[in-house]
């Protein structure tokens, strides 16, 4: 079991915290923070335009951060665009794809708001056809569903649900998409920071992620887009950084990746992110899912028969429980916990789409992290006991 609780000042300044809303937001260990501090006291400075020490210091920095992520990766520094998070890594490849009217968008009924409104935007936009990947029961993608790729443009889908933490079958769903001709996008917001991921293996064509929910800074998220596409679609903002050189007549654009950086980036964040992701790095990501899923088993297991879970066996998700408390309302039951020091998620958890395949309008959502541990499943499991006990006639 790993123990990691002490890395992370928020636990000790909130000694009753018992923090169980990871897919929305993750807490900091004291080696990000450090980062950051380090860089903002010792090396802070503008980067790529200064000659002065100061200036090289903080863009070595910078420049070693997108290397790290690279790695992670397995791509080229040249593929990997720091921006504020997923949602605007989508929205810029949703902005720059040459979609028009006689094209096909694929996206899936699982999709975050994130990557389901970008694409029904730019169908409306261009006239574009769209179409969506349906569910299973289980709230798993229908595999017979899949057939719609077939002439499909752009394949938009999420490589794990935040809502049920289902993992998609990205690698076949790639393949499928490729044999159709389709650029394909993944949201891997959600997966990224429990799952190893090598974009080589998958063979996409982008990849978003947010840094806050990997243990990194807020404002910090990472596209990730195949070199040769990069080089031919343009810029999605224009500004400094970005340009190679400003005429009265023209404009040409910078190399990859700083065609699509415009402005000042956000440094510190970077450098935070970097060190996040060493940080998973060292527990290891087999070891982080493992953990993550005896949790959520034990959750199953003591769970009352009163709570309704979604989604299908902890063995095929990442640890999210996705649950309702017969006769109580989700937002009842969350304001419940809350009264316990117990932190979880109620709502559509920006998935209105997937829970009306379900037939819901909200749920409870507990989401397990490489901080928490079985004391704090059985105090959860125990405020929902109370809740059931309090709300229900």
């Amino acid at each position: 079991m790993i123990d990691t609780k002490k890395d992370f000042p928020i636990f000790k300044n909130n000694p009753n915290l018992i923090y169980l809303d990871n897919a929305a937001t993750t807490q900091k260990p004291s080696s990000v923070l450090d980062a950051e501090r380090d860089f903002y006291e010792n090396h802070y400075s503008n980067v790529h335009r200064g000659v002065y020490q100061l200036s090289q210091e903080a863009t070595e920095l910078y420049e070693n951060a997108r290397e790290s992520i690279a790695e992670f990766l397995n791509a080229s520094p040249e593929e990997i665009i720091f921006t504020r998070n997923a949602t605007e890594s989508i929205n810029l490849v949703a902005n720059i794809l040459p979609v028009s009217k006689n094209d096909k968008i694929v996206s899936t009924l699982m999709n975050h708001h994130s990557n389901f409104v970008p694409w029904q935007l730019l169908s409306q936009k261009t006239k574009a056809k769209i179409e969506y990947l349906s569910l299973s029961e289980s709230a798993e993608l229908d595999v017979e569903d899949f057939n719609k790729l077939k002439n499909a443009t752009v394949f938009a889908f999420t490589h794990a649900s935040n809502a049920t933490g289902v993992i998609t079958p990205a690698k076949q769903l790639i393949e499928q998409a490729k044999d159709a001709g389709a650029l394909t996008v993944i949201d891997a917001a959600q997966s990224a920071p429990h799952l190893p991921i090598d974009v080589k293996k998958l063979d996409c064509d982008f990849l978003a992620l947010s840094g806050h929910k990997m243990l990194g800074p807020t404002g910090i998220g990472v596209l990730y887009g195949k070199k040769e596409l990069l080089q031919e679609l343009p810029p999605f903002l224009t500004g400094g950084d970005m340009i190679r050189e400003v005429t009265i007549q023209e404009t040409t654009w910078n190399d990859l990746p700083y065609k699509y950086e415009a402005g000042t980036p956000n440094i510190s964040g970077a450098i935070g992110l970097a060190e996040a992701v060493r940080y998973l790095q060292r527990i290891g990501f087999d070891e982080l899912l493992a953990h993550e899923r005896d949790l959520t088993s034990y959750a199953h297991k003591i769970l009352p028969n009163y709570v309704d879970v979604y989604g299908p066996a902890p063995s095929k998700k990442l640890g999210i429980l996705s649950f309702n408390v017969q006769g109580v309302h989700a937002h009842d039951v969350a304001s419940i916990l809350d009264s316990k020091n117990i932190a979880i998620r109620s709502g559509h958890h920006c998935t209105q789409p997937l829970l009306n395949a379900l037939g819901l309008t909200s749920t409870c959502r507990a989401s397990f992290y490489v901080y928490n541990n079985k004391r704090e499943v059985q105090s959860f499991v125990d405020a929902l006991e109370l809740s059931h006990k309090t709300l229900v006639k």
